[in-house]
């Protein structure tokens, strides 16, 4: 993209403040991981990354790390369309981990309900040298931890924006 996502603007707030407050709706409270420095301005505890430059794992683990509640809504910065309900259905999944699938047995890894007794898990596979989320969640089940598939449909819920197109196509539909 060539700048930092969660900094863009979409209508009327950064791109990680407008998921944050999506998420908002779902969860009571709502932190950001990541570089306080830039982030401390969008208006939520911004919790740091321990493993920096390490990719979406590293700020599950900064996230579970951090948690004082038991279940924990872990979202990508950059998925502005979230559907509430899902993330509901998350929620309502029970389980170590919830993760939304779809039939043809893909998985949206960086939209994931976790227990926070799933941090363990987590810290090992990044200790280990683990960087993909999907790598870490097969490794739950072996750390007896039970992770649930949440099925749905609707892949535009979790569209990313990765590039220029894709921030454009959202903004223009």
């Amino acid at each position: 993209m060539g700048t930092d996502k969660a900094l863009i603007e979409i209508g009327d707030r950064p791109l990680a403040r407008r998921v944050a407050d999506e998420i908002g709706r779902v969860c009571g409270q709502v932190s950001l991981v990541g570089d306080p420095a830039l982030y401390g301005n969008l208006g939520r505890p911004v919790i740091p990354d321990r493993f920096p430059g390490q990719g979406p794992l590293a700020g599950i683990e900064a996230a579970l790390g951090a948690t004082t509640v038991e279940w924990n809504l872990v979202v990508a910065c950059d998925m502005p369309s979230l559907d509430v309900s899902i993330l509901e259905a998350l929620f309502e999944a029970g389980g170590d981990c919830a993760v939304p699938s779809y039939s043809d047995g893909r998985v949206e890894p960086l939209c994931a309900v976790f227990h926070r007794r799933c941090h363990a898990a987590i810290l090992e596979s990044l200790e280990s040298g683990v960087r993909k989320v999907t790598e870490a969640l097969g490794r739950l089940e072996s750390k007896e931890l039970r992770l649930e598939y949440v099925r749905v449909d609707k892949a535009d819920s979790f569209a990313n924006l990765n590039t220029p197109e894709d921030l454009e196509r959202f903004r223009h539909g």
